[in-house]
């Protein structure tokens, strides 16, 4: 699988943080979901941590594995909720529709005091991908967290010399007040962490992550977006990246010396340590909030082995090779699905959104959470999408064809632009990628949540409905999500029922979760 060797993640460590937030864990394993004040980036705030730290410990296994992680609620601060869900971002959950953690949608949330067992297997799936409650805007206060499943065949093995825990290197913004108590749509975070490690504006010279290499070595680094809401531009100074996994999915190697990743994107590069042994920034820039890097926000340090224990004093240059999403292609079957025409598919639909200063619509329906999720309807035998939600963000989908999305984007109809969208269940051909008038049929990149872009684009996505259940397609900007800005798409709907079994404790989940007091939800 190409992993060599154990490297130190960070030379010092915060109090709060410690080895276990790098140590992976899995594939069977508890995570207890907990309150506790932490710093990361020099201010003490109370947080929603995993296993006791965040972000929250890194998860792995081996294709083919079946994951049982069992999750235990402990919250017990009521401004950031006390129940919960955890969301496997990326994991297909064929057959377990159930165990995709999307609250009111897939679950009840799961109780202070009680605990739930996620049971699923990574059919046919490896490559990077993350977990993060589903419930509210939980995730924006600290249960996020890395995942990683190898494959022991990887195509791209003989590209890199390291790929293990030390590889990993998460992007959060991070934000002084919890996300019920701040604006409904904050301008930006206070800070950036990269391996939950950062500095804020005004605030002292904190520890930073420092990332160490051995001069002459291949890295696989995994760079995971945990973001609740910017996008970042990601480099390292001195150092090309060659881009060889996205989403999961692996694509033909692309070398770039910058990267724009939106919430909940993963991308997997190769670094070669080829330069003189020292220390270069990491440099992780928002799209809001503090856009410099003055006193080392925003930034991190990969540090050569044999290097002074310094902050670098390394320069940015100007970008000369940035990705361009439409240069990506898929290494195995690369064309979308459907003809190679517009609309050349079983069913195409046009998303329209707008907003009204509170909520966000598609076509002309805000999302609003059943109290009884979606699948129970369907497992109770409600099948017509507007029994499922009367409000009309439920839309029914035939099997086994091939769907077309376009997100068409003006002016004034989606503020807070690019709004980054990801469909559970499944990943998509971007057959049509923001900043481009053109569409590709032929090679297409192939993801899970695609950038819709900005006023004049009109982002196209194709997929295939062979996964039956009930999926959400929502903004991955947490704070839209809770603005409504989602939707369900009811796939393959009678087959639901026998193609998913829930286990006796998923059922009662509402049953706990219904007789709590408001005070306890």
């Amino acid at each position: 699988m190409g992993r060599i060797e154990s490297l130190s993640l960070l030379a010092t460590l915060s109090p709060f943080l410690s080895l276990t937030a790098f140590a992976a864990i899995g594939p069977v394993t508890d995570l207890t979901i907990s309150n506790t004040d932490i710093s990361p980036d020099g201010y003490t705030r109370a947080a929603v941590v995993v296993n006791g730290v965040f972000p929250g410990p890194l998860i792995t296994g081996n294709m083919g594995d079946n994951f049982q992680i069992n999750v235990v609620d402990n919250l017990t601060n009521e401004t950031m909720l006390k129940s919960t869900t955890v969301h496997w971002h990326g994991f297909f959950q064929s057959g377990t529709n159930w165990a995709d953690g999307g609250a009111f949608v897939n679950q009840c949330p799961i109780a202070t005091g009680n605990s739930f067992l996620y049971d699923f297997t990574a059919k046919n799936q490896a490559g990077t991908f993350w977990y993060h409650s589903h419930l509210s805007t939980q995730y924006c206060d600290g249960l996020r967290g890395p995942m990683v499943v190898y494959d022991p065949d990887d195509p791209h093995a003989s590209l890199y010399d390291v790929d293990d825990e030390s590889t990993v290197i998460t992007l959060s913004d991070w934000y002084h007040t919890a996300a019920k108590l701040g604006a409904a749509f904050p301008t930006g975070p206070d800070s950036v962490l990269i391996n939950g490690l950062g500095r804020f504006t005004g605030g002292n010279s904190t520890d930073l992550a420092v990332i160490t290499v051995e001069q002459g070595k291949r890295y696989r680094f995994r760079l995971v977006s945990l973001s609740c809401d910017p996008n970042f531009t990601f480099s390292i100074d001195d150092h090309n990246m060659t881009v060889i996994e996205v989403d999961a999915v692996n694509h033909e190697a692309l070398t770039v010396d910058e990267i724009q990743i939106y919430a909940g994107q993963r991308y997997s590069f190769v670094l070669t340590a080829d330069q003189d042994v020292g220390n270069y920034w990491i440099r992780a820039l928002p799209n809001g909030g503090t856009v410099s890097f003055s006193g080392g926000v925003n930034s991190a340090i990969l540090r050569y082995s044999g290097a002074p224990e310094v902050e670098p004093t390394t320069n940015q240059t100007l970008s000369t090779n940035t990705l361009v999403e439409t240069d990506l292609v898929p290494l195995d079957d690369p064309a979308a699905p459907g003809e190679a025409v517009a609309e050349g598919v079983d069913y195409a639909m046009s998303l329209n959104f707008s907003f009204n200063g509170s909520n966000f619509f598609i076509n002309g329906a805000t999302f609003v959470p059943p109290t009884v999720p979606v699948l129970l309807q369907i497992l109770s035998g409600a099948q017509s999408a507007s029994s499922l939600l009367p409000s009309g963000s439920v839309y029914s989908l035939p099997s086994n064809s091939t769907i077309e999305i376009a997100f068409p984007i003006t002016a004034t109809n989606a503020p807070g632009a690019p709004h980054p969208f990801h469909l559970h269940g499944h990943t998509f051909s971007v057959v049509r990628s923001a900043g481009s008038s053109t569409y590709n049929y032929a090679n297409p990149v192939r993801r899970d949540v695609v950038n819709t872009g900005t006023a004049g684009d009109n982002v196209t996505i194709r997929f295939k409905t062979d996964n039956p259940g009930p999926w959400f397609l929502h903004c991955h900007i947490d704070f839209h999500l809770e603005a409504g800005f989602a939707m369900v798409f009811s796939e393959d709907t009678d087959e639901v029922v026998s193609f998913n079994t829930p286990s006796t404790a998923w059922e009662n989940l509402c049953t706990t979760y219904d007789a709590l007091d408001s005070s306890d939800l």
